[in-house]
């Protein structure tokens, strides 16, 4: 099988192209890794993902590897002292959502058993493969992105346009984007 076509968006780079091998569009329950994509992804907004992955061990050790509880209950304080981070995108707005997404998130939890739990109930529990042939067949916004966009709005979610929201469901594994003949996909 041939994944170079599949690999065009990051090869010589070899955190994408782990990314792209061993996380990207394949099916992730964790909530803790769910959070991490949620997170990142927002963080991307206005940006490259390859600038975002290249600081992601920044990131696991400026919010305590993503552990929900922990990001929900930082201070002020603890949240202002990223700022001076060099190695995070010093985004007021992108610092604190870690903080209000956590809470956020923590509701969902209740409300539903798990993060996992409320972001496969917009596919019914299915991942969506598009099987395409070619990287120009893929969509950047699908109508499950604009729908999880709206809601995780609604419950005080950051950074979760329907286009970032569809690079989420790839990141997750909800959406599978690998091209048909990528040896990667699963």
């Amino acid at each position: 099988m041939n994944h170079s076509i599949c690999r065009s968006w990051y090869e010589g780079d070899s955190i994408l192209e782990e990314y792209h091998d061993y996380e990207w569009c394949k099916i992730s329950h964790d909530d803790r890794f769910q959070f991490e994509m949620l997170c990142l992804e927002g963080a991307s907004v206005g940006l490259s993902w390859k600038t975002i992955m290249h600081k992601r061990q920044f990131y696991k050790e400026a919010f305590y590897n993503f552990d929900i509880d922990k990001c929900a209950a930082m201070t002020d304080e603890e949240l202002e002292k990223q700022m001076e981070n060099s190695g995070l995108i010093r985004n007021r707005g992108k610092i604190f959502s870690v903080r209000s997404n956590a809470q956020a998130v923590q509701k969902i939890q209740k409300e539903y058993g798990s993060f996992d739990r409320y972001l496969w109930s917009f596919t019914d529990g299915k991942q969506i493969d598009g099987h395409w042939k070619e990287v120009s067949q893929m969509p950047t916004v699908s109508e499950v992105s604009v729908k999880m966009s709206k809601d995780m709005k609604k419950r005080g979610i950051g950074y979760v346009g329907p286009v970032i929201t569809y690079s989420f469901l790839q990141s997750i594994g909800i959406v599978n984007d690998h091209l048909e003949d990528c040896c990667y996909r699963v």
